[in-house]
């Protein structure tokens, strides 16, 4: 039996790797089904400068994929997620405008409950469908340090689901490493549910 051929976002990746570009092109993407339920692609921000061709940023922040709000605004953490982002942010004295957030699926999936539209964890075919938006981005951006919210981000990136043990760790990512590692779903957790991070020391010498 021929293998089954699996839809993915490559065919919709402009060949040039530049923010704003990459912003336009995501409109068009039909990588995977979730674009005919969403109300647009939500692509990763920096605040510093919205129209910059690469930002140079230290950190890159993954969450998993746009929320209610995200989907209708068109930028990344601007719901609740992102207001208690903000929160962590500023108690390790971080600028939310130096770091460049984003998901690893760019459309919001959802189901009908009443008259809300409530989250669903997308599948792994969607994760995987939109892993080229994220190598794109990590393309223009080449962060210092990769901060996966969530499991899913971390299964974006290939690797397995992240062990739920009270253990964290804080990897770099830099230019010439091939393979960005991570930072445990239980250390970013505690970071919620304190309104700390436990890894202040690592985090905050990439401003």
């Amino acid at each position: 039996m021929s293998p089954i051929m699996k839809q993915n976002a490559a065919p919709f990746i402009p060949d040039e790797r530049t923010l704003p570009i990459l912003r336009d092109a995501v409109q068009y993407c039909r990588g995977c089904d979730l674009y005919q339920n969403a109300t647009q692609a939500v692509f990763g921000e920096v605040e510093t400068d919205a129209k910059v061709k690469n930002a140079k940023v230290a950190i890159m922040m993954i969450g998993e994929q746009p929320g209610d709000q995200e989907d209708k605004q068109g930028r990344p953490f601007v719901g609740p997620a992102g207001t208690l982002l903000d929160k962590c942010l500023q108690e390790v004295d971080i600028d939310r405008r130096k770091v460049y957030v984003t998901n690893a699926v760019k459309h919001f999936r959802w189901e009908p409950r009443g008259k809300l539209r409530i989250h669903k964890k997308p599948t792994m075919s969607e994760i995987h469908a939109c892993r080229p938006w994220l190598d794109a981005e990590l393309e223009a951006v080449r962060p210092e340090l990769i901060v996966c919210l969530g499991a899913t981000a971390a299964q974006s990136l290939g690797r397995s689901p992240i062990p739920r043990e009270p253990l964290s760790q804080m990897l770099k990512f830099r230019q010439n490493r091939p393979k960005p590692e991570l930072c445990s779903r239980r250390s970013v957790q505690i970071q919620v549910t304190t309104r700390s991070c436990s890894c202040r020391s690592d985090l905050t010498k990439y401003q």
